[in-house]
């Protein structure tokens, strides 16, 4: 691992053992977090983001769920290896994660206050007076009014806004140096999104984090990633920086996600581009190119069958070099 990034993933193989047999979910994936800066995972429901976002923390559902292959280096120290009591230690002190759904993220029968000093005391040896000190200082700093009040609400009596701001609170008690973002803005309307994303960066400059942030959201990755990690149906197929990305997405897929968002410039009153048919289920998976049947152009029963080969077509920009759904002029680059 090298000293730029703080995270990497190489070759990480998910599956989940259901009564169809054993399922591939995540398929050979390689990813790189830079120290400091934003990773996005970008995808429709169902590409593997968030299941790759729970297998860093090793807490994929068990015992359906395993990591069968590839490595996650975190500082130099591989987490699938590590056993599961010093995973404990890490997670919730260097690794931070804001879940998708605040609701369920929160105890509903303990008070906030209870919930950020139990995490606080769990990785620190502060005493309850200075962990409550510090959990009070905590939602002042990611927004809350009248924070030691607040201490002693339950979730049900905060907003989603208010619930999704305790759970980045939470996330940040002991200073982490990666938190995981997983569609963290997802159950909130468009103002609190905005309040949210804005918090995050803030929060990043002060405290020098990495950040992963899972989105279905192309505009969020443009507002707040420096780099991009495109994801279908188990496999990154594009991954490069942010900038490169909007201005010259090269797999099918990455061109479609940008086509289907709306533009100032695009005619009133007309149809957005639309992605066909779904995501593939896990048991309909094939080994070849899997964004094919839904590209719009022709391919053979061999591009479904022969797994394309993932390349580095220019300096960091990498992609899944199908010949469905990469130009001709791309694929032949040496």
């Amino acid at each position: 691992m090298s000293h730029d990034s703080i995270l990497t993933i190489e070759n990480l193989t998910i599956g989940f053992d259901t009564e169809a047999g054993h399922l591939t979910a995540v398929d050979g994936i390689s990813l790189t977090v830079p120290r400091g800066k934003t990773l996005g995972i970008v995808g429709e429901s169902g590409s593997g983001k968030s299941v790759t976002a729970l297998s860093i923390m090793r807490l994929l559902p068990q015992p359906m769920g395993k990591i069968t292959g590839g490595s996650i280096c975190f500082e130099g120290r591989d987490l699938v290896k590590i056993l599961l009591e010093e995973m404990r230690k890490i997670r919730g002190s260097a690794i931070g994660m804001v879940f998708q759904e605040p609701m369920s993220a929160l105890n509903p029968v303990h008070k906030i206050g209870r919930q950020i000093t139990e995490s606080i005391r769990l990785h620190t040896t502060l005493s309850q007076t200075e962990a409550n000190q510090r959990a009070i200082a905590l939602l002042q700093k990611v927004g809350i009014p009248a924070a030691e009040t607040r201490m002693q609400s339950y979730p049900h009596q905060l907003s989603g806004g208010m619930r999704q701001r305790v759970v980045i609170a939470m996330a940040l008690a002991c200073n982490p140096k990666l938190l995981i973002c997983d569609e963290p803005t997802t159950a909130l309307d468009v103002t609190i999104q905005a309040q949210i994303l804005e918090l995050l960066k803030s929060l990043q400059a002060e405290f020098r984090m990495s950040i992963i942030l899972i989105t279905h959201d192309l505009g969020v990755i443009a507002e707040n990633c420096d780099e991009v990690a495109v994801m279908y149906a188990g496999r990154i197929v594009e991954k490069t920086d942010a900038k490169t990305l909007f201005a010259r997405p090269l797999h099918a897929y990455t061109q479609a996600l940008l086509q289907a968002i709306p533009s100032l410039d695009s005619t009133p009153k007309t149809r957005l581009p639309a992605i066909e048919g779904m995501v593939p289920g896990l048991a309909e998976l094939k080994p070849g190119c899997r964004f094919a049947p839904r590209s719009g152009r022709p391919y053979t029963e061999e591009d479904l069958m022969i797994r394309p080969p993932y390349v580095e077509i220019e300096p960091g920009h990498w992609v899944e070099n199908s010949r469905v759904c990469v130009g001709t002029e791309i694929r032949n680059v040496k």
